[in-house]
């Protein structure tokens, strides 16, 4: 026998992680997004390798309840954030991977394409930033932070990887800036969306 109930599934899951993370010194708004990261990847690990800066949880939820335009780098970010839950919020999800503007950006900068769609979602009045994929659009986002061409208003920054993912989350935590990352090589968009969903279910619900 085994259980078939979705509802019941979830639930039991997020039980099982309950008494895995019972004993810990996240902040009571913190354990959603926690338990939401650990829930998707099936590794307790995450407990120990997430980094909140800046109050992220609390902010995150106070944007995502007033309408934000939220860049994603990858379509599988963009695909994995739960669209009720975003037409509730009334914001909206920007994904330019596809872009012709990307293409041509990257090639004359001989850069990635997530690179170049920063760029674009900067132009376009992005606040929230969310990678999951590429370590180059989050080093990008740093220097544009730098230049003074951007202040974002949340930064969800997981890239996974070998090359490039772990240094350029420690890059990202070094500005002043709110944000939500793993340390070390562990992410992925499938991690980024899941982290954008726990903050969209505190803010509005499913």
């Amino acid at each position: 026998m085994y259980i078939k109930n979705p509802m019941l599934i979830e639930k039991t899951s997020m039980e099982i992680i309950d008494e895995e993370i019972k004993n810990n010194n996240f902040k009571e708004e913190e354990i959603p997004v926690v338990k939401r990261m650990i829930h998707t990847t099936g590794d307790f690990e995450y407990k120990n390798i997430i980094s909140f800066k800046g109050e992220a949880v609390k902010l995150g939820i106070e944007l995502l309840k007033n309408k934000s335009k939220i860049f994603t780098d990858t379509r599988m970010a963009w695909s994995g954030i739960n669209k009720k839950a975003i037409e509730k919020s009334g914001s909206k999800l920007l994904c330019y991977i596809d872009d012709k503007r990307a293409f041509e950006m990257a090639k004359e900068r001989e850069t990635t394409r997530s690179s170049a769609c920063v760029d674009i979602a900067v132009s376009e009045g992005a606040e929230i930033f969310v990678v999951g994929n590429a370590p180059t659009a989050l080093f990008r986002l740093g220097e544009l932070i730098t230049e003074g061409k951007v202040k974002p208003k949340l930064i969800i920054g997981v890239p996974v990887g070998f090359v490039g993912a772990a240094e350029s989350k420690e890059y990202i935590r070094n500005f002043d800036v709110p944000s939500i990352t793993t340390i070390g090589t562990k992410g992925g968009s499938n991690v980024a969306a899941a982290v954008v969903n726990a903050l969209l279910y505190m803010a509005v619900g499913r």
